[in-house]
C-alpha cells in the first residue's frame, strides 16, 4: 500500500474516499496527525499531515519516527512525500517539480534520526536513500501527462525554522553541491529505509531560496503560499497518474534492508525491543 506524507500546505488529500481515521500510539509516540485510510482513483492509501493538521509542528518538532512507524504498522510499503523546497539551481524554476535521489544533511542534532539504539544496534546502508524503482514509477507518471519534472536531485535539508542566509545558500549550493534546500526530509528519508520502505520525495518548488542577486527572488512566506498552490495541482495530477499503474517491485537492498545490518542478537532483545523490531523486518 502507498502511504501520502502531506507537507506544508497539504493537510488532507482532496478526492480521497474515506473508510478509516487511525489515532496510532507507537514505541516512539504519536504521529503528527491521525492517519486516513481510503480510497483514491480506487487504489487504497494511507494519508498522513506531516505538519500535523493544523501546521502546529515546526520541522524539527515533527515526531518523524512515529510517523514511519504507524504507517508501516498500517501496511504501508510506499511512501511518497510532498515537500516544499527551495531552489539552489537556475535551471529548476519556481513552480516546477523536482524529484530527489540524494540528501545532505544540514540539521542540527535536534531530532531523532534512528530507531535504534537504547539498546538495540543496526547500521543501514544510506548511499541511495531513495527507492529507485518507485523512482521510476513518478518519473513515468509524469512523462505520461506531459508534466516537466527535474530527476536525481540533491536535496539539503536544514534545520529551520528560520530561512537561511546567503552564506548558507551559497555553501549549499557550492560546496556541497545540493540542488535544492528544504527543512523536512531529514531523518524521514533515512527511517523509511530503517522501515524497509521504499521511499521517494516530489518536491514542490516555490522559490529561489537566498542566494540569487536580486532580493526580490528570496524566498518569503508570502511568496512560498503565492506559487504553492499551483504547484500542488501539478504534483497532485503526478500522484492520480502514479496509482493507474501497477508498481514495480521494490529492490531487495530497500526491501530488506535490515538483513545483516542488526547487530544486537534476537535473545538479547527484551520482549518490548523485539515487538517495534518485527513491525520494522515485516
Amino acid at each position: 500500500m502507498l502511504a501520502i506524507i502531506g507537507g506544508s500546505g497539504l493537510y488532507q488529500l482532496d478526492g480521497l474516499t474515506v473508510e478509516a481515521q487511525h489515532d496510532v500510539t507507537t514505541p516512539f509516540g504519536q504521529p503528527s496527525s491521525s492517519i486516513t485510510e481510503g480510497r483514491y482513483l480506487d487504489q487504497r492509501v494511507l494519508f498522513l499531515a506531516r505538519h500535523g493538521e493544523g501546521h502546529q509542528f515546526l520541522p524539527h518538532e515533527v515526531n518523524y519516527r512515529a510517523n514511519i512507524f504507524a504507517l508501516k504498522s498500517l501496511g504501508a510499503r510506499r511512501i511518497l512525500g510532498f515537500s516544499a523546497a527551495g531552489s539552489l539551481r537556475k535551471e529548476i524554476r519556481p513552480s516546477e517539480l523536482a524529484l530527489t535521489a540524494q540528501y545532505f544533511d544540514h540539521t542540527r542534532g535536534k531530532r531523532n534520526y534512528s530507531f535504534f539504539g537504547e539498546g538495540v544496534s543496526a547500521h543501514v546502508s544510506t548511499a541511495y536513500p531513495t527507492c529507485p524503482a518507485l523512482g521510476a514509477d513518478i518519473a513515468d507518471a509524469a512523462a505520461r501527462i506531459n508534466a516537466p519534472l527535474h530527476l536525481d536531485k540533491t536535496y539539503a535539508c536544514v534545520e529551520g525554522p528560520r530561512l537561511g542566509t546567503r552564506a548558507e545558500s551559497f555553501f549549499l549550493r557550492d560546496s556541497a553541491q545540493s540542488d535544492l534546500v528544504g527543512m523536512t526530509n531529514v531523518p524521514e528519508v533515512f527511517l523509511a529505509r530503517e522501515a524497509q520502505l521504499a521511499y521517494c520525495t516530489l518536491c514542490l518548488v516555490t522559490d529561489y531560496d537566498c542566494w540569487m542577486d536580486d532580493p526580490a527572488e528570496h524566498v518569503s512566506v508570502d511568496k512560498f503560499f503565492a506559487t504553492y498552490q499551483g504547484t500542488l495541482t501539478k504534483a497532485q495530477a503526478v500522484l492520480a497518474e502514479l496509482l493507474k499503474q501497477p508498481f514495480r517491485p521494490t529492490p531487495d537492498e530497500v526491501r530488506q534492508a535490515l538483513a545483516g545490518a542488526v547487530l544486537t542478537p534476537d535473545a538479547a532483545l527484551t520482549d518490548a525491543q523485539r515487538a517495534w523490531l518485527d513491525v520494522l523486518r515485516a
